[in-house]
């Protein structure tokens, strides 16, 4: 399987050149789902016993598989929270592949990690947390977040001896949806503030004073959001963590998307009060140019992390010997078995600088508050409410949410842009309407209003 030959030598030179052209190509194509069925028939079978070979196999890929998929670097991709890797980390995600490390421990990872560590002091510093302050890559924020919270969870049965209580988080409705299925698999409750706008250390301390006395008991943490997924708004992190000294609660920003503006001088303010935090989720593969699957937690106290996490086995003692000691990222977070999900990060802010890296995290907001305009000049639309961070909500006069629905397939469709509705609640009603996420610093002015007219006047 692993002898070099002449086929093997084409399938790279192919995958290459395959490589260098998707890297340098600003505009890719806005493939198009199929169903499955549909995929089955057009490729056929690809695992059998004799095997397909390479050419074939990379062919049906670039020709038919990869066409049924969205790219998410688009520059008209505005959805979701897209992202836009820079071509030196995607160049580096090859080599982090090649390289074949196990990013787990020192003894096995250290040049790796080095790499990584310095990556994670740049993070560091951006929360403004004191020093000792350090942290680890994950795959993603939902990793991230599970990690700060089973940490937060055994400091608390530790310090409050309640080691068969159910503990309990309270978060607000405007949190991410994995605060929900974080809470699920460490099997704690979770109690939401009824505010999908900014949750404040006000409304916080109510819902803590509102609490039975054995709800109170078994809350151990609190989880604001460093720049919601839905609108970008960044909850009052300088008054919830005063409320949470106060109450002697686990202070966790979930800056997952957000946490990317730190870099912005503009909006730096919006974050006072994270340097508070006990831990912090940041995804570099969301706002900080990544590809995926690159996330990032912070404690304010690593070595709880690590009493929480560290794993024990027999086959494991060698990496707790002195001729191995290092920093091992698996002690830090629940996984074990990890990439060097960081070293694509470190080498683009080695390449390009971090005042690189600030002008693209800019370049968001401004095209954000440029789409603001733009809408609000146009009477057939209307914002929901200001742009935050890099969203915009707004809606079309009259609109209906399957007419919302259609306009984003007929969009999608016709390769122009993908742009989704979703939904926004006040009090108790729940409307449906458009958002914008710009991530992409190649997205344009003129992509957004290309994108606006198709909403007519």
């Amino acid at each position: 399987m692993h002898k070099i030959d002449i086929e093997t030598v084409e399938m790279t030179l192919d995958v290459m050149k395959y490589a260098i052209s998707r890297i340098t190509n600003n505009a890719p194509e806005l493939g198009q789902p199929k169903k499955e069925e549909e995929l089955k028939a057009l490729v056929g079978e690809t695992i059998t016993p004799e095997g397909i070979g390479g050419e074939k196999a990379f062919r049906l890929f670039r020709d038919i598989l990869i066409r049924a998929t969205v790219p998410i670097d688009h520059p008209r991709h505005l959805a979701f929270v897209p992202a836009a890797p820079t071509r030196a980390a995607i160049l580096f995600d090859l080599i982090t592949s090649a390289s074949s490390v196990h990013g787990a421990y020192w003894m096995e990872g250290a040049g790796g990690i080095f790499c990584e560590n310095r990556a994670m002091d740049w993070l560091v510093s951006l929360t403004g947390m004191p020093e000792g302050a350090f942290g680890v890559f994950t795959s993603g924020g939902t990793a991230a977040n599970l990690s700060a919270m089973v940490t937060a969870r055994e400091a608390w049965r530790k310090s409050s001896g309640q080691v068969g209580e159910k503990g309990l988080i309270l978060t607000s409705i405007g949190a991410h949806s994995s605060i929900k299925a974080m809470a699920r698999v460490i099997d704690v409750d979770l109690l939401q503030v009824e505010t999908e706008d900014r949750m404040t250390g006000q409304l916080l301390g109510q819902a803590v004073d509102a609490l039975a006395p054995a709800q109170r008991r078994r809350l151990f943490a609190v989880v604001a959001t460093g720049g919601t997924t839905n609108a970008g708004i960044v909850d009052d992190l300088e008054g919830i963590s005063e409320v949470c000294r106060r109450e002697s609660l686990w202070f966790h920003v979930d800056a997952a998307y957000g946490g990317g503006a730190l870099a912005a001088d503009s909006v730096r303010h919006l974050f006072r009060g994270i340097e508070q935090a006990d831990s912090v989720t940041i995804d570099p593969h969301k706002w900080l140019f990544s590809p995926y699957d690159c996330g990032a937690v912070i404690y304010r106290e690593p070595e709880l992390a690590r009493e929480a996490h560290q794993q024990e086995g027999s086959y494991l003692d060698i990496f707790q010997d002195e001729g191995a000691r290092g920093f091992n990222p698996a002690d830090y977070q629940i996984q074990l078995t990890r990439r060097l999900r960081g070293m694509p990060l470190w080498y683009s802010l080695a390449t390009h600088g971090t005042d690189k890296y600030k002008w693209a995290v800019e370049r968001g907001i401004s095209l954000a508050l440029a789409a603001g305009e733009m809408i609000s000049a146009r009477p057939g639309l209307e914002l929901v409410r200001e742009p935050s961070l890099s969203c915009v909500l707004f809606r079309k006069k009259g609109w209906t949410p399957e007419q919302y629905v259609s306009w984003t397939y007929r969009n999608h469709k016709a390769g122009l842009a993908l742009v989704t509705p979703t939904k926004w609640r006040r009090a108790r009603e729940v409307e449906t309407v458009l958002r914008f996420c710009f991530i992409n610093p190649d997205t344009t002015e003129e992509d957004v209003q290309m994108i606006l007219d198709t909403l007519g006047d």
